[in-house]
């Protein structure tokens, strides 16, 4: 008998180590543009994390510019290049599920970074309904509780749904706030900003405060403001980009972002992948990086996503 406990023992300790434990050798990056300082300041993260745990592991990182067939060209390539893990920033949260199952059913770990992908084995973002809350939560503060706002959504991405969805909360715990505009998609661009702003102003003669989903969209609605004489709006947006820590420190309605810190986003994916390949599996799925509020008053203090680590 209690040899057969034993044996029981031993088969149940054999089950629960990983079947194909692997070291991290090779790692494949797509990227939406390699010339968004968020992606650049991804592509760091993920190659500093891969090199600390494998010195000679090979990173081949690329940008498939916001085409969707390319990213599926890029993931394809990985597969047939025999990378271990993949990092990616989805073009299309669900469009992209196919070619993950493709990647993992080759046995290859996959990592999603800053927007939900489905079917990814592990998602690393910023806790972006936070974000929202916390930079609405400032304009609420600095319009001690009343005023008339606009929320300037974005592209429905996970990312952007739960900024608003956070921000409305905030706006919502105010009553004396009053929310004039939520559903216009200024298409997370400055252009884009620029362009909502001005339908803004000209459609409301008041407007106290704008809160944009990221923050070129902050930068062209400041510069919208600018544009047709109008002041006295704050603007508070998401991101704690390059361009909105020159414009926190210059003369401009931006008042705060909440800011992602991609770098770390990036690595702690490398991380959490390199883990899953050698069979030790997250405590969850997602994880989520606090975010933290960028204002005039701290931005001096601020390390930015262009900073040497």
């Amino acid at each position: 008998m209690p040899k057969l406990k034993m044996t029981g023992a031993l088969l149940a300790a054999m089950l629960t180590l990983p079947a194909q434990a692997k070291e991290l050798k090779s790692v494949g990056v797509s990227l939406a543009s390699l010339g968004n300082p968020f992606f650049v300041a991804v592509a760091r993260g993920a190659t500093a994390e891969a090199q600390k745990i494998n010195p000679n592991v090979k990173v081949t990182t690329l940008g498939f510019d916001y085409d969707l067939n390319k990213q599926f060209n890029q993931i394809d390539n990985f597969i047939a290049a025999g990378v271990d893990l993949i990092i990616l920033n989805p073009g299309d949260p669900h469009a992209v599920a196919p070619a993950i199952k493709r990647a993992q059913a080759a046995g290859i770990v996959v990592v999603a970074v800053d927007t939900a992908a489905d079917g990814a084995d592990i998602t690393v973002m910023t806790d972006n309904v936070k974000a929202g809350e916390i930079a609405c939560q400032y304009i609420v503060d600095k319009l001690g509780g009343k005023g008339d706002v606009v929320i300037e959504n974005g592209p429905q991405v996970s990312s952007v749904v739960d900024r608003v969805a956070g921000c409305k909360k905030a706006f919502s715990a105010a009553p004396g706030i009053k929310v004039l505009s939520a559903d216009q998609d200024a298409k997370g661009s400055r252009d884009g900003g620029l362009a909502v702003m001005q339908g803004y102003l000209t459609r409301y003669p008041k407007l106290d405060a704008v809160f944009t989903i990221n923050d070129p969209q902050a930068i062209g609605s400041d510069l919208a403001a600018k544009q047709l004489g109008r002041a006295n709006i704050v603007i508070a947006s998401v991101d704690g980009a390059p361009d909105i820590e020159k414009a926190l420190k210059s003369s401009t309605l931006v008042e705060a972002s909440a800011s992602q810190d991609p770098y770390s986003m990036a690595k702690l994916g490398v991380r959490l992948g390199a883990d899953l390949l050698a069979g030790k599996k997250p405590g969850t799925p997602i994880t989520l990086i606090a975010p933290q509020l960028v204002t005039r008053r701290n931005v001096s203090e601020y390390a930015g996503w262009e900073s040497h680590r």
